[in-house]
């Protein structure tokens, strides 16, 4: 069962690099939101324009890249979705 530890190993792997990002852009990025403040996007402070858009962009793109990632390895060792 080699094949099946590799395909279970990979998939722990991208959750993990995925769970990173995810906190990073959650609680990271908060803590630092006043020295964000002082970097202004289209008129806002990066402080405030993550925490109202930049994050919800960062989570929609977190889930589209785990869906592409995971139909790839599906593919790569013939796994059913079922």
């Amino acid at each position: 069962m080699p094949a099946r530890e590799e395909y279970w190993r990979r998939t722990r792997r991208l959750t993990l690099m995925l769970l990173v990002v995810w906190v990073l852009v959650t609680y990271v990025v908060s803590w630092f939101a006043r020295d964000l403040n002082s970097v202004v996007v289209l008129g806002f402070p990066l402080g405030f324009y993550m925490a109202a858009q930049g994050s919800l962009f960062v989570y929609v793109a977190i889930v589209w890249y785990y869906c592409r990632a995971m139909n790839r390895l599906d593919g790569e060792f013939k796994v059913d979705g079922n």
